[in-house]
């Protein structure tokens, strides 16, 4: 039987990052997985997902949930890393030197 595990090594992103969009999508862990292999392979795909990463942050500042803002922004920093193509212009130099530290 696959695991949960098998299925986000699938997917191409972490766990944490299919975590948010099974947050964002009100989606089972396992239905997010499949979500996140399909939208990684569609034209703007990846764009997709980086938004649905900041609506979660929004979110969770909305609700003032601190913890839950802190492992967002963890997360989009990870996902930002691994496609820095989707930087927001003003921000990828910055980005970018964060990187390297």
């Amino acid at each position: 039987m696959i695991s949960l595990e098998d299925c986000v090594a699938l997917s191409g992103l972490t766990e944490e990052q299919v975590l948010a969009i099974a947050e964002h999508e009100h989606l089972p862990e396992m239905a997010a997985t499949a979500l996140a292999q399909y939208l990684s392979k569609q034209a703007h795909g990846i764009e997709k997902i980086r938004d649905m990463i900041v609506h979660d942050i929004r979110h969770a500042q909305q609700r003032q949930d601190k913890p839950h803002i802190l492992t967002l922004l963890h997360v989009l920093h990870h996902f930002l890393k691994s496609h820095p193509e989707l930087c927001p212009p003003l921000l990828a130099n910055h980005f970018r030197e964060i990187v390297q530290i």
